[in-house]
């Protein structure tokens, strides 16, 4: 794959009953880069990344990925990491976690593996049927990340660590970006300890972007936490969700932007992005 850049040009999407879920998004975001996607429930994160992902069909020159159209092109080395992996009956069924790593070329990469396995305290002898969420988000992460990957799409994918896995795992990424060349989107609502992690924010609200660009372009404010007990980062973005809630007021029956379809089984989220025939 050629250098990883991502970039969108008035990237619009739309879901087949018609309502908005992006709105003109451009961006350009550099090779190398850690972008941070900040935004309220329902601000189109998970549909941007579904859409650089290749999950969904983007109008054509919309999205560029390397230089290719993911939907249309087989894009090797970009890995999508998303929260309906639970919703997979065998992670929940009695499977080891040594055939699981195997059955996605572990043995392949035996020192990323162990590495891997060490950072995200993960043991060997786990049976997913028998572990909490959390360990069992942590296997996901160890199986989606062992492959080496040169564009990594994550979409809330921490929220059930504890804050040690979590640390190791944003620092292990971090280490990826600066001795590798690859490119991380990340969405979350976890701020904590994220001040020096990205190099780059994306703050989408209402299917838009509304800024984005550089850490050094945004004044973060210098806070020691005050009464609320706020990371900087944190008090940065929460000032600007204040600032979209009244932008954008009260519901109201309003349509949802980012939204997605249940599947068949009424678990919800992803999959039946298609009208039934």
């Amino acid at each position: 794959m050629p250098s990883p850049s991502i970039a969108t040009k008035d990237l619009t999407f739309s879901f087949p009953d018609g309502t908005s879920g992006l709105q003109n998004v451009s961006l350009d975001l550099p090779a190398g880069s850690r972008n941070l996607l900040i935004g309220a429930n329902g601000a189109g994160k998970t549909t941007l990344l579904r859409l650089l992902s290749g999950k969904r069909m983007a109008p054509p020159g919309a999205v560029d990925v390397g230089g290719r159209d993911p939907f249309t092109t087989g894009l090797e080395g970009v890995t999508y990491l998303g929260l309906e992996w639970v919703l997979n009956p065998i992670v929940r069924s009695d499977i080891a976690v040594p055939e699981l790593l195997k059955s996605v070329g572990g043995d392949s990469y035996p020192e990323r593996r162990d590495e891997l396995v060490r950072i995200l305290d993960v043991d060997l002898s786990w049976h997913l049927h028998a572990v909490s969420d959390g360990e069992r988000r942590r296997v996901q992460l160890c199986m989606g990340l062992l492959r080496p990957w040169t564009v990594l799409l994550l979409d809330e994918i921490t929220v059930d660590l504890d804050l040690l896995s979590r640390h190791n795992f944003l620092t292990f990424l971090k280490q990826e970006t600066e001795n590798r060349e690859c490119t991380i989107v990340y969405a979350t609502h976890i701020l904590d300890n994220l001040a020096q992690w990205p190099t780059h924010l994306v703050h989408m609200s209402q299917g838009k972007v509304k800024k984005w660009g550089p850490m050094d372009t945004f004044e973060v404010p210098k806070t020691d936490g005050g009464a609320e007990g706020n990371s900087r980062l944190g008090q940065l973005v929460l000032h600007w969700l204040r600032e979209d809630l009244i932008e954008r007021g009260p519901r109201k029956g309003l349509p949802a932007e980012g939204k997605t379809y249940p599947d068949l089984e009424g678990r919800g989220g992803y999959g039946l992005e298609q009208k039934k025939k």
